[in-house]
């Protein structure tokens, strides 16, 4: 159903019997860390290494939570080796893009 994220996962880690409270900590994930690894371009372009690593490093355990193991492997990468990481930081920035969307979309399926 989801090609990034993971459903049991994210409901093994907020759980499911609040809903609206597991709609709350998804939609904290998109308002920050998704955001804050979005911008992430603006750091390249200043070789703001230091911020870059910051950024991937506080995003990896959201990734988890939301099962999106391949996209935190890619923040590992990113951090073990920041200065020549441009390139991942593409294919991250397309991950972001369906992440963010199978996020609403699970989201809108969660009643």
């Amino acid at each position: 159903m989801y090609r990034l994220i993971n459903e049991k996962t994210i409901l093994q880690y907020f759980g499911d019997d609040d809903p609206v409270m597991l709609k709350e900590m998804v939609q904290i994930i998109i308002d920050i860390n998704l955001k804050e690894l979005k911008g992430l371009n603006q750091f390249f372009l200043v070789d703001d290494f230091k911020t870059i690593k910051k950024t991937c490093h506080k995003s990896k355990p959201s990734m988890s939570y939301i099962g999106a193991l391949k996209t935190r492997k890619i923040l590992e990468e990113m951090e073990s080796d920041i200065e020549n990481s441009h390139e991942l930081n593409q294919t991250l920035q397309s991950q972001l893009l369906v992440i963010e969307e199978e996020l609403i979309k699970f989201m809108n399926a969660t009643n």
